[in-house]
């Protein structure tokens, strides 16, 4: 290969750490590279973007349309639930059937049923899950759990 003598860095080889670029830290920091990291992305190293990271913007993937992640779960106890049943009463959502107020907290929102608490008046409740302290706590006190069925489940009573 053919050395080329008249190239500039062969001609100052062992003169000034500059290298001819000034005295004052010109083609040094990270100025000359148009900022660190990955400034500049979106902007002045576009082209860059394009060929190297064109994967660099956006979104990939998924989220799958039942996920339960970030889904908050409403739930109420069995203690609170007088006094959720004395409002239905008054707006006309709770009927009674069997000597039992029948109450339907999936209408209203609701998707768990929690034992914390007690209750003493038959109730009938009509939710989608409930725990086993809460089903327990309305069985002895005379009324009944109707938990709804999920997609491939048989219904629960």
């Amino acid at each position: 290969m053919v050395v080329r003598k008249k190239s500039k860095t062969r001609k100052l080889r062992g003169r000034t750490r500059t290298m001819g670029w000034g005295s004052i830290g010109q083609h040094r920091k990270s100025g000359s590279r148009g900022g660190t990291g990955a400034a500049g992305l979106g902007k002045h190293k576009w082209t860059w973007t394009i060929k190297y990271a064109p994967d660099w913007y956006g979104k990939r993937g998924f989220t799958p349309r039942r996920s339960t992640v970030g889904r908050e779960v409403k739930a109420v106890n069995v203690g609170d639930l007088a006094e959720i049943i004395e409002k239905l009463k008054s707006q006309g959502k709770a009927t009674v059937e069997d000597n039992m107020i029948v109450v339907d907290l999936a209408s209203e929102g609701v998707h768990k049923l929690l034992g914390e608490g007690r209750i003493s008046v038959p109730v009938k409740v009509i939710v989608a899950e409930a725990s086993e302290s809460a089903i327990r706590k309305i069985e002895e006190a005379g009324g009944k759990v109707l938990l709804l069925a999920r997609a491939g489940e048989p219904e629960h009573e």
